[in-house]
């Protein structure tokens, strides 16, 4: 089990010397969305604003034997107004992070999209999975398991620059990107296939940028040195992929629980293409994977941070 959180301890490792960040917990009014943000704020990996129904969220955190008076609160009468509290929050400067809590995702990503509250960016909203596999030595990422259910080539771009711009906020300098496919050679039949030589092209004309791209490949060949040379692919990213850009959500859902329930992987995730990152953790979800989640979340929040200020300069 140690090894199995080897991946994730060393995420935990980069956040000690960091500042809590500051979260807008959208409606934590379950046991296990309370007690994940209480976790992370113990680990100081961030400083919680519990926003949701005051007498909900105290009698939860009452049954939890959790001091809610630790914590600020931001009364919402239900859900759908604490997603949309929460965004503003954000908005207004006074969180850096937003997090899910027991609302469903869609509710707190319609305030996250919406055209004149929300927090859209000129980038596309897209989900990352942070996949913890045993037998890998480095963690993966897997995208867009959870939220483009079929990504046409731009919404794709969006996807992979995303990946990659976490990557680097995760200490990969130029990560290698597998962009999936169910084969490694372009098929007109199949749009997947190209898709990938599309991206893999614009890459190298600098409409991607921050890593190197491959495909189409084979999860085999993507992930597997010896699987790579017996097909005889030459290829910098074949057989040590980085990322793993998935053809749809169907096909990223599929890979990223098969992983969890076959080959006993965590999968902590995010959601990138906001102004801010946004945490999502499920509550099927491991004390690890959660704690991985928000420790994820906070290097993106400090990439930006330092990215903000190498744009602003130096004062004057």
């Amino acid at each position: 089990m140690q090894k199995k959180h080897q991946k994730y301890q060393r995420l935990l490792d980069r956040c000690s010397s960091l500042p809590p960040t500051t979260t807008a917990v959208a409606h934590p009014c379950d046991e296990t969305s309370l007690k994940g943000a209480v976790e992370a704020a113990e680990l100081h990996l961030l400083l919680p604003i519990l926003v949701g129904p005051r007498g909900r969220v105290e009698s939860v955190a009452k049954q939890c034997g959790i001091d809610a008076s630790r914590y600020e609160i931001v009364d919402s009468p239900h859900s759908h107004a604490a997603a949309e509290v929460a965004v503003r929050l954000v908005r207004e400067g006074k969180a850096e992070m937003l997090m899910k809590g027991s609302l469903h995702t869609d509710e707190l990503l319609g305030a996250v999209v919406a055209r004149e509250t929300g927090l859209r960016t000129a980038h596309r909203i897209s989900h990352c999975f942070i996949m913890d596999v045993p037998s890998l030595e480095q963690a993966i990422i897997i995208t867009d398991a959870a939220v483009n259910i079929f990504p046409t080539l731009e919404d794709k771009v969006h996807i992979t620059q995303n990946a990659i711009d976490l990557a680097h906020a995760l200490g990969k300098s130029e990560p290698k990107v597998a962009v999936l496919s169910a084969m490694e050679t372009v098929n007109p039949k199949v749009q997947s296939t190209i898709d990938a030589a599309a991206l893999c092209k614009m890459a190298e004309r600098g409409q991607i940028t921050g890593g190197i791209l491959d495909g189409p490949l084979a999860l085999d060949n993507a992930i597997n040195l010896a699987a790579a040379k017996i097909k005889m692919i030459e290829s910098p990213v074949a057989g040590q992929a980085d990322i793993l850009v998935v053809p749809d959500l169907e096909a990223g859902n599929m890979l990223a629980k098969s992983l969890t329930f076959l080959a006993d992987a965590d999968a902590a995730g995010i959601v990138l293409g906001a102004r801010v990152p946004i945490i999502l953790t499920s509550r099927a979800d491991s004390v690890m994977t959660r704690l991985a989640s928000c420790a994820v979340a906070a290097l993106v929040a400090k990439a930006r941070r330092d990215n903000a200020s190498e744009t602003m300069g130096p004062a004057a």
